[in-house]
């Protein structure tokens, strides 16, 4: 597998930039969109605590455990999303860390950004397996990330802290190299069904 490196990606009207201390004030605005800190089954940062979390992120990507990403929709900064738990021995790196603005949920958005991650990660990257992990909780994420085509391959009981203190169990996902091409046709065509 490549080096992850930060890169842009771009596809129609999605960019996804590295994540740097510029998008703060985009970031705030976004996680403001539907109070979505107050969220159990996900972590979003508090509207001041938005440069925290960037400094957080950055620290985590210096020591080579993640890339995030700024995304935006039509120029406008509207979530975040990463590559996490990379492996380069194993070809194996994580999408997550995935949150979006109240208002551009369950919108195209989540189905471009994943394909152009992908897309990356398998034809750019060589991955040879990309992961997900959610909270056992948080059915919207799991429905979300099975329609992208990822396989479910269990559940970590007693696994992490939320930021609440609870402790959850965590939703484990994957999609291999050699599923990767009918997932991208797939994505692609939904794509083309919803501009249409």
């Amino acid at each position: 597998m490549q080096p992850v490196q930060p890169v842009v990606l771009q596809h129609g009207a999605l960019r996804l930039e590295p994540l740097a201390p510029s998008h703060e004030a985009g970031l705030r605005a976004a996680a403001s969109d539907g109070a979505l800190w107050q969220l159990q089954v996900t972590h979003v940062p508090e509207p001041d605590g938005v440069r925290s979390y960037i400094d957080k992120q950055l620290a985590q990507q210096a020591a080579g455990h993640r890339l995030p990403f700024a995304v935006l929709w039509h120029g406008e900064v509207v979530g975040h999303t990463c590559f996490h738990d990379i492996v380069p021995a194993a070809e194996r790196l994580e999408i997550g860390a995935t949150w979006y603005a109240k208002s551009h949920q369950r919108t195209a958005l989540n189905t471009t950004a994943k394909l152009a991650l992908m897309t990356h990660a398998f034809e750019t990257l060589g991955a040879a397996v990309v992961g997900w992990r959610t909270d056992a909780l948080n059915f919207a994420s799991q429905a979300a990330i099975e329609r992208l085509g990822a396989r479910k391959d269990g559940v970590l009981r007693h696994h992490s802290v939320r930021h609440d203190g609870t402790v959850r169990d965590t939703v484990m996902y994957s999609l291999l190299r050699a599923e990767w091409p009918p997932v991208k046709l797939r994505l692609q065509q939904r794509l083309q069904a919803s501009a249409s």
